[in-house]
C-alpha cells in the first residue's frame, strides 16, 4: 500500500486531497495543528493516521516523519493567507507569521522528506503553490511573497533530488471552495470558484505517476478566473 504524508490536513484542500486518496486505497497520514480534527477524521478510517503537529515546530515535525515510517509522497500543503493589505499596513509579527507558515513549515517538511526518500532509495514531494505564485491578488504582499519562494523551493528540490530518484512537482491552485476562499468570496461576491474535489484529483494524477515521470508544474483554477489576460 503507498503512502503519502499531507499537511494542512484537518480542512480545506488537505482535508480534500486525504478523503481522495484513502478512497484510492493509500495509507494517509494527517498533519496539523487540531488534534481533535485529525482524530475524528482518522476515527472513520481504517488507513488514516492522526499525526497532529505545528509544522513550523522541526522537532515535532520530526516526530511525525519517525512516527510515519515509510513515505512515499509528501503533499506539502499547509499554509495561511495573512493580512489583506497593502504592504505599509502590515505589522512585522503578520508578515513573520506567514513566512513561518508558508516557507519555513514547508521547508521543514521538505527536509524531512528529502532525508527520508533518500534513505528508502526514492519517493516524491507535491508542494502547494498557488496562482499567487505566478501573478498575486491586490493586499496579498505576504502571501504572494512566499508563494513565489515556494516555486523556487520546488525547483531546487527537482534539481537536488534528480540523481536521488526523488521527484519534486508543485501545483498551483486557483479558487477551490475552502474555508480560504469563501472568506475572499464574501470580500468580492460573484467570485468565480470550483469544487475542491478537482483539485484534490489533480494532486491524486500527480502522485500516481511512476517516478520515472513527473508533472513538474501543474495550474488548476476555475474557468471563469480572470489568469489569463487583464480580466
Amino acid at each position: 500500500m503507498k503512502s503519502i504524508l499531507i499537511t494542512g490536513a484537518s480542512s480545506g484542500i488537505g482535508r480534500a486531497t486525504a478523503e481522495i486518496f484513502l478512497d484510492a486505497g493509500w495509507r494517509v497520514g494527517l498533519v496539523a495543528r487540531r488534534a481533535e480534527v485529525l482524530n475524528d477524521f482518522a476515527a472513520g478510517h481504517d488507513h488514516a493516521e492522526a499525526l497532529p503537529a505545528d509544522v513550523t515546530d522541526a522537532g515535532a515535525m520530526r516526530e511525525v516523519f519517525n512516527r510515519f515510517g515509510h513515505i512515499d509522497v509528501l503533499f506539502n500543503n499547509a499554509g495561511v493567507f495573512g493580512p489583506s493589505a497593502p504592504i505599509d499596513e502590515v505589522a512585522l509579527d503578520d508578515w513573520a507569521q506567514v513566512l513561518a507558515v508558508n516557507l519555513n513549515g514547508m521547508f521543514i517538511a521538505a527536509q524531512l522528506a528529502f532525508a527520508a526518500m533518500r534513505t528508502q532509495g526514492g519517493g516524491r514531494i507535491i508542494n502547494n503553490g498557488s496562482l499567487s505564485a505566478h501573478v498575486p491578488r491586490p493586499g496579498s504582499v505576504c502571501y504572494t511573497t512566499t508563494k513565489h519562494a515556494v516555486t523556487g523551493l520546488t525547483k531546487s528540490l527537482s534539481l537536488d533530488g534528480r540523481d536521488l530518484n526523488i521527484a519534486c512537482g508543485q501545483i498551483d491552485i486557483g479558487n477551490a471552495e475552502t474555508p480560504m476562499v469563501a472568506a475572499l468570496k464574501d470580500q468580492n461576491p460573484g467570485m468565480a470558484a470550483m469544487d475542491v474535489a478537482h483539485a484534490a484529483r489533480s494532486v491524486l494524477h500527480m502522485a500516481e505517476m511512476p517516478l520515472d515521470a513527473n508533472v513538474q508544474f501543474m495550474t488548476v483554477m476555475a474557468t471563469q478566473m480572470p489568469y489569463i489576460g487583464r480580466g
